[in-house]
């Protein structure tokens, strides 16, 4: 089918811009999912000045890259997540600390957002929402059905007016259902969709390995939400119960091989990337499927370069006929 692959250049933005485009094309990849953070992509001016967004289309071209989707993951975490001061990591500095200003910062970000990918040349940005009711995930102290159904409505009335501007430019947001989002497994999103009275701008980033260590089957997950299904990543993750190690992490680093779950480099964990690959040919995806690499054990140059492979060499197209028609006369 030669779906292709991307890499989202979240977990390189230490680099600028130019460089991951340079060590992208090297690899082979055909294109990038470009992060809103580091200098790799600002929304403000993709959306506002087109020599800008010229300028970024240009160095993409220069090394055979195509842009497909553009991440705008710590931007949206900020407009529903219930603040601490972690999110003074994810806003420019003066904000540091102003909880509401950062709040405003983020929604005025994720409305330039479908202008800037419209520049861009793609109609899809990938992303979170944020959560006002993730410290509610377990049950004590006493968590209320009114509590959680008070956090779904938080969510649906600041992405209201954000997906409006969707609507404006014909683009989608694929939420990456994701441990301290709004929808974060299997039930958290059918409510997120309902919620939204099923609103065709909100869909799916589909990452398999945030299901995985909470038991969710990924391959099931994408059957159910297929039609919702906007983007891929192509993430591994491995299950490590040892009878010491919990699910929940025990406060452990990533990387630290005590813990009882942790992301690994595509085909050095336990997500089964081959039902995957059979669920996305049933339903027809031709997008992206965009390598998302984070392996705290591995040298992610190696790591970006051996997962590309991996993801060519699984992306098998489907059967034209019935393997037993030609046992007919």
């Amino acid at each position: 089918m030669g779906r292709p692959v991307t890499l989202f250049t979240g977990q390189w933005a230490d680099l600028e811009f130019e460089e991951i485009c340079e060590m992208a094309g090297n690899m082979g990849y055909d294109g990038l999912e470009i992060a809103s953070w580091g200098d790799h992509l600002d929304l403000q001016k993709a959306a506002e000045d087109p020599d800008y967004a010229e300028n970024r289309k240009r160095i993409l071209g220069e090394n055979n890259l195509d842009v497909w989707a553009i991440g705008t993951h710590i931007i949206g975490q900020c407009v529903g997540a219930r603040y601490d001061n972690r999110l003074d990591n994810f806003a420019p500095d003066e904000l540091s600390g102003k909880p509401e200003k950062i709040q405003e910062w983020a929604v005025k970000e994720m409305k330039y957002a479908p202008k800037a990918a419209t520049n861009m040349g793609c109609d899809v940005i990938t992303g979170f929402t944020g959560s006002p009711v993730w410290k509610f995930f377990y049950s004590f102290p006493q968590t209320s059905e009114e509590m959680i159904e008070e956090g779904f409505d938080e969510i649906l009335e600041l992405w209201t007016p954000i997906f409006d501007e969707f609507d404006d430019h014909g683009v989608k947001f694929a939420l990456e259902v994701h441990p301290t989002e709004i929808a974060f497994d299997y039930y958290t999103t059918e409510r997120l969709l309902e919620k939204f009275d099923r609103r065709e701008t909100l869909g799916i980033n589909f990452d398999p390995s945030h299901l995985l260590w909470q038991g969710i089957e990924p391959h099931l997950f994408l059957r159910d939400f297929s039609d919702r299904t906007y983007h891929v990543h192509m993430k591994d993750a491995s299950v490590n119960l040892d009878g010491r190690a919990g699910i929940l992490g025990s406060h452990l680093p990533f990387g630290d091989t005590r813990r009882g779950w942790d992301f690994r480099s595509l085909g050095h964990g336990d997500v089964n990337f081959e039902e995957i690959i059979r669920e996305l040919n049933d339903m027809n995806y031709t997008g992206p499927l965009s390598v998302e690499w984070e392996d705290s054990g591995m040298d992610r140059r190696y790591g970006a370069s051996e997962a590309l492979e991996f993801v060519r060499g699984i992306d098998f197209e489907p059967s034209e006929l019935a393997f037993d028609e030609s046992m007919k006369e």
